[in-house]
């Protein structure tokens, strides 16, 4: 019968620990040996996050059967450190599901992870942190440094999304936003057009129709425009029809005379009033285009029947048979659309002058409440401060309260002067009074936008399609924030600013990256930055430092930054870099 007392017991709990530490410690010991990739190399910036790729590989005859290992890679960096998650493997013989590792023949791992990235990153070392552990004992591996420092290129997108002026016409006449519509046209084209309408197959003037209040009207406007220094009496034109009934060849010689007859009576009366104005003739043998507009107007029951026929043939002899074909509506047709067709159409065209700026501004000084309200937009735009067209909005708000421009203007210039919580008033004050305007939502995404809430700035800068290419851009800036550089660019593509730049940079377009740089003539900071950026890129050293030189000139304090972005790593220790950045 064998017998252990205190001191064998004690002597075989020892050897156990020692058994159970020394296969810790060899591993510790050995830790060198173990592999480590990191992509990418340096880690960079994207979509807000930093990623890495981590692969392990452990060779032959390391790792312990009974050991388990939690690895812990950890970005540390001046006041503080940031972990991503941890991953396990284990030996053999560890009942866990972790990723095995066999010891004889060693093994690998591959992880992936992310972490919210914040500027203080941007100096860091990836290092790696260790624990073995076997039964109740373990054991802290010395931390190894496995990368060092982050490419944070894509925090130097400009955050300062567009926002859009409320315009007097929002609208062209697709429906879409035209930014040619601005708040105030100086010269406005006008126009006034009577007829003098004619019996089937005659040119004669009958005096009943130079009679009728709409050539009355004519005369008026025409000698108005004439003498008021306010318009301008560009041309009188004289257009002669025929309707699309007979033979081509007897309405080309009537509407010819028409023109005749309709052109010298008008030029009779410009001599008479001693207007001085262009006298432009034609005529159109027959009036389809005309009779198209007409028929879509009426009321006709066979409508749709006759405009399917118009559209259906080119032949103007088969149009009119087809037409006549449908006995019971051509009568009607010839009874209430034809004998508006046999005419001749006399338009006098004029520009209507506006206020010159000297006049705007003196009267938005002395007498604001007598401006229009494009005038008074347009008064504010030409303010030459910020602060002045602020003002000048305000002031609009309180004149003309139910217009949605005056709350949407203020709240785009507080945005430019960078007060986002009081554009957000104005422009959900311009949204009650114009819920679908787009240019509203563009600005109202704008605001979101700057308080970093991109997912929702998105979805309102979907809602403001066509409001202008500063949704594009914004939608731009949305995407390089999420990472989304191709996107980026695409959405860019109609600019040559920073942004635009920057997303073909970050894209991988270089050199469509450097043509919009030296197309940019605007000089910042910023800018050379990102030609030094592309140039060490691509390897073009003598582009690199003087575009760093010029970014230093512009802006002195942007010196610390050039010295530790590892977009410049390869030139630390050169004396020029040094020089630059000292």
């Amino acid at each position: 019968m064998n017998r252990f007392n205190l001191k064998n017991l004690g002597y075989l709990v020892m050897v156990i620990l020692l058994a159970s530490c020394a296969g810790l410690s060899k591993m510790k010991k050995n830790a060198d040996k173990i592999d480590y990739k990191v992509v990418p190399t340096p880690l960079e910036v994207r979509g807000g996050k930093v990623d890495v790729a981590i692969d392990g590989v452990f060779p032959s005859s390391y790792f312990n059967k009974n050991v388990t290992l939690v690895a812990t890679p950890v970005l540390q960096y001046a006041g503080g450190e940031t972990p991503f998650t941890p991953v396990t493997v284990q030996g053999e013989k560890v009942g866990d599901n972790n990723k095995v590792i066999s010891y004889a023949e060693g093994g690998s791992f591959a992880y992936k992870d992310a972490v919210d990235y914040n500027p203080a990153m941007r100096i860091s070392d990836l290092v790696l942190k260790v624990t073995a552990t076997k039964g109740k004992k373990s054991v802290d591996f010395e931390p190894v440094k496995i990368g060092e420092g982050i490419i944070a290129t894509a925090t130097l997108a400009d955050n300062s999304p567009q926002t859009i002026l409320g315009v007097t016409k929002n609208v062209n006449n697709t429906g879409i936003y035209d930014p040619s519509n601005d708040e105030f046209q100086r010269i406005v084209p006008d126009h006034f057009t009577a007829d003098i309408h004619y019996l089937i197959n005659s040119a004669d003037i009958r005096s009943t129709e130079l009679s009728s209040n709409d050539i009355k009207k004519l005369k008026q406007y025409t000698k108005d425009a004439f003498l008021d220094q306010r318009k301008e009496l560009k041309n009188v034109e004289v257009s002669a029809y025929a309707s699309p009934d007979g033979a081509l060849d007897l309405n080309t010689k009537l509407s010819e005379k028409r023109e005749g007859t309709s052109s010298k009576y008008m030029s009779e009366q410009l001599k008479k009033e001693a207007i001085e104005a262009q006298l432009n003739t034609k005529f159109t043998p027959e009036d389809w285009d005309g009779f198209r507009e007409l028929m879509e107007e009426s009321d006709i029951q066979d409508k749709e029947l006759i405009l399917r026929v118009l559209s259906m043939y080119n032949d103007p002899e088969v149009r009119e048979r087809e037409i006549k074909n449908l006995s019971e509506a051509f009568t009607v047709v010839a009874d209430e659309i034809l004998p508006r067709l046999r005419r001749a159409k006399i338009t006098s065209n004029v520009d209507l002058i506006g206020k010159t700026d000297e006049e705007i501004l003196a009267a938005y000084k002395s007498n604001p409440r007598s401006l229009t309200q494009a005038e008074f937009l347009y008064a504010a735009k030409l303010q030459p401060q910020l602060a002045d067209k602020l003002k000048a909005y305000d002031m609009f708000q309180t004149i003309f309260p139910d217009d949605w421009r005056g709350y949407n203007n203020s709240g785009a210039i507080l945005s430019q002067l960078g007060n986002y919580e009081d554009a957000k008033t104005m422009f959900e004050k311009a949204e009650a009074l114009k819920n679908n305007e787009p240019v509203i939502k563009n600005n109202l995404g704008a605001v979101l936008l700057a308080e970093g809430k991109v997912k929702e700035a998105e979805a309102l800068f979907g809602a403001a399609s066509g409001a202008g290419p500063e949704v594009n851009s914004n939608l731009g800036l949305v995407a390089i924030q999420q990472g989304q550089y191709d996107k980026a660019s695409q959405l860019l593509s109609a600019s040559n600013s920073n942004n635009a730049a920057l997303a073909k940079i970050l894209a991988g377009d270089n050199n469509g990256a450097l043509k919009l740089l030296e197309s940019n003539t605007a000089q910042s900071d910023v800018k050379e930055y990102l030609k030094a950026i592309v140039a060490a890129r691509t390897a073009k050293e003598n582009l690199m430092y003087e575009s760093l030189a010029n970014a230093v000139k512009i802006n002195p304090a942007i010196k610390s930054k050039i010295a530790t972005d590892k977009e410049f790593v390869k030139y630390f220790a050169e004396s020029k870099f040094k020089d630059i950045v000292k």
